[in-house]
């Protein structure tokens, strides 16, 4: 493992190049290493590589802002471009505004070289692919002999989730099947005298004696007890059987919103928001706004990746919180654990069609380094001495490298599978972070993964849009009580029992059944 060293990253990076420098279309290889990701399979070494120069491969890219929108000629970035011999031009869009920017991109044909987009299940973008809109890389990818860090260091079956029709079409964003928890203010319980809940019933009470206990002492019952942005969270979802194949009587598999767990889940949303414990305007709320209430300690419970938690405890102790704790929970639903994984793979890199062929062996090139140790390690914690020290065998990010090194940071390569990489806080110290990963490493063996991520058919992507809008509509309304769950259930049977939408349930059954037996 390299050690990044203030004063001589600059040199690293270029040994760090190999892979891109070497074996390109039209150009000359530099006189580099072997690829130090790539743990000795490569066969590059520095008696094998050519002498010369060749020029950083320009990348325009559309992905995701997730932090401060970062100056790409800051240090993290700087180093970034000279370590994969690349020049970055990203459009960083804010995440809650990605699918309909990406809506407008694809509606309009004025595509980016790459899309790096983390709903690759979406109906939209599906069809994209499907119309021809991205290279399929199948026959690029080959055996994979020539992109070993693409073979070796992601997560199981990370090419196969981004497969539509058996065909590879994206290179993944890598990051932890362990990434979400439903949080809740430890601390709060504590002063409360409120035991840890283990169940729904009991976080839904904890959830009612933190709201009604008026902890800032404003006179208001105004603090929120769970922030609800858009989707009901996964580990809901779990805890309430949707992530479990559901079946109607002709064999199909039904989409796990409009099954009975479904309706169920939707009417114990419905209760939690006439007792006032749920964000009154989760329909409209964006994850920023919902950041900054848990943030401002103005919120109980909140469901976003686990690896914010040690940020968010000391934003919270400069709004006056001084003890200010966050615990993940595993709590148990109707179902059992409410628990959801993620597959290792939070979306992926797509390259428009309109690249010529060989640009895109340069850009899989280039995202082969992306997915060494090295390039890894440098995403997650910058340069040392700069960005991070070292206490204790465990990083800790500086100043600087709170500002540069962040989730955005991560944004422009597909990385290394790392069990703990959406655990770990950079900014936490060994002590922290250890405990932390006790806290929730046990969610791998007992969550669940949806099967949404790989059951989306042509079928599907035709035929769901037509109903998506009415049916977000009618579930806003159900859960705020502007329509009874009896009419929320009739509307989901009108729509169950649609034909297109019953022919769509079959083939989504083939699809879950083939990826399982592939």
């Amino acid at each position: 493992m390299l050690t990044w060293k203030k004063g001589m990253h600059a040199g690293v990076s270029f040994a760090l190049a190999a892979t891109l420098l070497a074996g390109c279309s039209g150009g000359t290889t530099s006189n580099t290493p072997s690829n130090p990701g790539n743990t000795g399979n490569t066969g590059a070494s520095t008696e094998n590589q050519e002498t010369g120069d060749q020029e950083p491969v320009s990348i325009k890219m559309f992905a995701g802002l997730y932090n401060e929108i970062p100056d790409m000629n800051n240090e993290f970035w700087s180093e970034w471009e000279r370590m994969t011999n690349a020049k970055l031009d990203v459009e960083w869009v804010p995440s809650g505004d990605l699918n309909a920017k990406l809506d407008l991109l694809l509606a309009s044909g004025d595509l980016p070289e790459v899309v790096a987009y983390q709903f690759n299940n979406r109906p939209t973008f599906l069809r994209a692919i499907k119309n021809g809109a991205f290279w399929d890389l199948t026959d690029f990818l080959g055996d994979m002999s020539e992109y070993p860090n693409l073979r070796d260091n992601l997560a199981d079956d990370a090419l196969k989730y981004l497969s539509v029709d058996g065909r590879i079409y994206g290179l993944p964003r890598s990051r932890s099947r362990i990434d979400g928890g439903i949080k809740i203010r430890q601390d709060w319980l504590e002063q409360l005298d409120i035991p840890i809940p283990t169940t729904f019933e009991e976080y839904e009470d904890a959830l009612r004696q933190i709201v009604d206990a008026d902890l800032d002492g404003n006179g208001r019952r105004d603090t929120v007890g769970l922030l609800y942005v858009n989707d009901p969270f996964s580990s809901f979802q779990v805890g309430f059987g949707l992530f479990d194949p559901t079946y109607n009587e002709e064999g199909g598999l039904i989409t796990p919103r409009l099954t009975p767990q479904g309706i169920e889940m939707t009417a114990w949303f419905r209760s939690l928001y006439e007792q006032g414990l749920m964000s009154q305007e989760f329909a409209v709320m964006k994850e920023s706004q919902a950041e900054e209430l848990f943030k401002t300690n103005r919120a109980a419970s909140y469901g976003r990746p686990i690896w914010w938690d040690h940020d968010w405890e000391n934003a919270m102790r400069m709004s006056g919180q001084e003890d200010a704790k966050i615990l993940n929970l595993h709590l148990k639903g109707p179902a059992g654990d409410a628990v959801a994984l993620e597959t290792g793979v939070a979306g992926g890199f797509y390259i428009s069609k309109k690249v010529p062929e060989e640009k895109v062996k340069r850009l899989l090139d280039y995202f082969e380094l992306t997915a060494s140790e090295e390039v890894s390690d440098f995403a997650y914690y910058g340069i040392e001495g700069v960005h991070y020290t070292e206490e204790d065998g465990q990083k800790i990010l500086t100043e600087q490298g709170i500002k540069e090194v962040n989730t955005t940071s991560k944004g422009a390569g597909v990385l290394t599978y790392n069990k703990f990489g959406k655990v770990i806080s950079a900014s936490g110290d060994k002590a922290y972070n250890d405990a932390k990963i006790a806290e929730v490493e046990h969610f791998d063996e007992i969550g669940k993964i949806s099967p949404n991520t790989y059951t989306a058919t042509e079928a599907w992507i035709n035929t769901w849009p037509k109903y998506e809008s009415e049916f977000n509509n009618m579930y806003t309304k159900a859960v705020v009580g502007q329509i009874t769950m009896e009419e929320f259930e009739a509307h989901v049977d009108m729509i169950n029992n649609q034909p297109d939408i019953k022919e769509a349930y079959l083939t989504m059954a083939e699809a879950y059944e083939n990826f399982h037996n592939q």
